[in-house]
């Protein structure tokens, strides 16, 4: 029997290496603009869904509207002030596909795509905590939406004449982590109440939205806005039929 915490880390590097996947079509293939675009919003509805019906839904079952609030207000405003200090310092359009990456810093640019990461990839810990199995739909909903990021951001850093190395280093280490981070999710998480776990999963839900606001929809809505709306949907409405079916 593997054990849950593996099990954990497990899922996380799964739902990570569609970061890799999506670098790699993005810096290999000369991908039109609009097709990216089109991509990130069906990626960017499919997180919406997620959030939704998989993260906020259950953050309120466990911790009522308090706890729910808290958190989800909590996670977006954190993210909000990291991101705006990144965006300072030259990870503005980190994932944007055209030319818009050159002159950024990279290690900012590193710095935050982890940071769009880390609150996906501890949600697939968190989602163990309810009956010691992982929700494929939430692996699902993550590993459908990091394609899209991975390939409109190693597109660009194409674009920036950033080398392969730095590409791969980025994605793959962020796979990595992504793959610590559902564990942390896990191993640290199931020792606290319930109210600190619903208010945990609210703050990633919050972190998540406000990376959807901030990064993929503007790119999508840039490249693609008279079919943007129309895609996300699509998207919205694949994932939240993977809800219902995992349910």
């Amino acid at each position: 029997m593997v054990p849950l915490w593996l099990q954990a880390a497990f899922w996380g590097f799964v739902a990570g290496t569609a970061l890799l996947l999506g670098a790699a079509i993005g810096y290999f293939t000369r991908v039109p603009q609009r097709l990216v675009a089109g991509v990130m919003a069906f990626g960017s509805g499919v997180l919406i869904s997620a959030l939704s019906f998989e993260l906020m839904d259950e953050a309120y079952r466990r911790g009522g509207f308090d706890s729910t609030a808290t958190g989800f207000l909590g996670g977006a405003a954190v993210y909000s002030a990291v991101n705006w200090y990144l965006a300072r310092a030259g990870a503005r359009h980190r994932k944007r596909s055209g030319h818009q990456q050159q002159g950024g810093n990279g290690l900012a640019i590193a710095a935050g795509s982890l940071l769009d990461g880390i609150p996906e990839s501890i949600v697939i810990g968190l989602s163990m905590l309810k009956g010691g199995a992982v929700s494929l739909v939430a692996v699902a909903a993550i590993f459908l939406s990091n394609i899209p990021e991975g390939l409109s951001s190693a597109a660009g850093m194409r674009k920036a004449g950033r080398p392969l190395g730095y590409v791969a280093g980025v994605w793959g280490g962020i796979a990595v982590i992504s793959g610590v981070a559902s564990l942390i999710g896990y191993a640290v998480f199931r020792h606290f109440s319930v109210d600190v776990v619903a208010a945990t999963t609210a703050v990633a839900a919050g972190a998540i939205l406000a990376m959807l606001a901030d990064t993929m929809m503007p790119e999508a809505f840039e490249q693609a806005h008279d079919l943007a709306g129309l895609i996300t949907v699509v998207g919205f409405l694949c994932a939240f039929v993977l809800s219902k079916l995992g349910g």
